[in-house]
């Protein structure tokens, strides 16, 4: 890897569609020399349309390459991680953008690349797909979830980091693989359910028309990640399936108490939910953050840096800058205000 993140970078993007189209899409604007592939020939044609460069062998795009950024489907992931790997140098930094990330972490640790590999997951999209979907500013400012773990591996996340509040403006999210699925399951993975649960249920009623003519803000809002493509879907709840499973069945308890006071008829039950509820919506509408900056020696085995990191992602904060000299590594972060 070079020694600082920036235009110098010589960055490739491996599945060019809505979010490794993005991220492909973004780094041109920025003036990143960055090579696109994906295994569909048509999309390669295209991405060389857009003025990108896209060789048709993988090695090809991947050689001598900074960082690659691993954009397929979550089951074509491990496979694809190995033979990247296989064609980079030890410098290359990989990662991906996967919806889950428990699994390939563990994976990439059974293949000895923990040390070059840092699972991550930006949080944006849209209910299309593909390439022509993708945006240069799709994840500018995004949440974007980086997994750091200690030893050799804290330089590749640090790097990595700081490249993303370079290029996108990420807000980087450090968590363990398994912090980050617990909380995805409710924060996405759950509400593609809900939403496939309701667009389901409007699609095979017998007034389908009429509810769809009458549908506002509330419908749309509620089902717009039903119109992703269904095998995405599938892939991610399947990859998260006992979290996913645990959070729906809280969910659904919720659900229960506003069932049975409606069946009640029994108001001052409802509204005391729906308060419930309204509170965490405010919650996320009126946020507030403190700055919060702190150091840490460049060198050494880095589990405290890396521990003070993984609570800084549970407790909703995030890094909005990095520098890192010989000795030191520094780090500018915003916490949420308390309650």
């Amino acid at each position: 890897m070079v020694d600082r993140p920036g235009a110098q970078v010589r960055a490739a993007v491996v599945g060019t569609g809505l979010i490794g189209g993005s991220v492909l899409l973004r780094m041109v604007a920025a003036g990143i020399d960055v090579i696109g592939w994906d295994p569909d020939e048509a999309t390669r044609r295209e991405t060389r349309r857009v003025g990108v460069p896209a060789p048709d062998r993988l090695v090809e795009a991947v050689t001598d390459r900074d960082v690659v950024f691993l954009c397929g489907p979550l089951p074509t992931l491990p496979a694809t991680l190995v033979e990247v790997a296989a064609m980079t140098g030890e410098r290359c930094v990989l990662t991906d953008v996967g919806s889950t990330k428990e699994q390939v972490a563990a994976f990439a640790a059974a293949q000895g690349l923990t040390h070059r590999f840092v699972p991550g997951h930006p949080m944006a999209g849209t209910d299309r797909a593909g390439l022509t979907a993708a945006r240069p500013d799709l994840l500018t400012g995004a949440a974007w979830v980086l997994c750091p773990a200690p030893g050799p591996a804290t330089t590749a996340f640090r790097w990595l980091a700081e490249l993303l509040v370079e290029v996108f403006e990420a807000r980087v999210v450090p968590m363990s693989a398994t912090e980050h699925d617990s909380a995805a399951a409710l924060a996405s993975h759950v509400p593609h359910l809900l939403a496939g649960a309701l667009a389901g249920a409007v699609q095979r009623a017998p007034l389908r028309d009429a509810i769809l003519a009458l549908a506002a803000g509330s419908f749309s809002d509620g089902t717009r990640v039903a119109g992703t493509p269904a095998d995405r879907t599938a892939n991610m709840l399947l990859g998260n399936r006992n979290r996913v499973l645990r959070e729906l069945a809280e969910v659904t308890a919720f659900l229960d108490d506003l069932t049975a006071a409606l069946r009640a008829d029994d108001a001052p039950a409802l509204t005391a939910r729906y308060d419930e509820a309204r509170a965490s919506r405010v919650a996320l509408r009126d946020r507030r953050f403190d700055a919060y900056d702190r150091q840490f020696p460049a060198g050494g085995d880095h589990a405290a840096e890396v521990s003070w990191l993984r609570e800084l992602g549970v407790a909703g904060g995030y890094l909005t800058g990095l520098h890192v000299d010989a000795d030191t590594v520094s780090y500018e972060a915003r916490r949420p205000v308390a309650d």
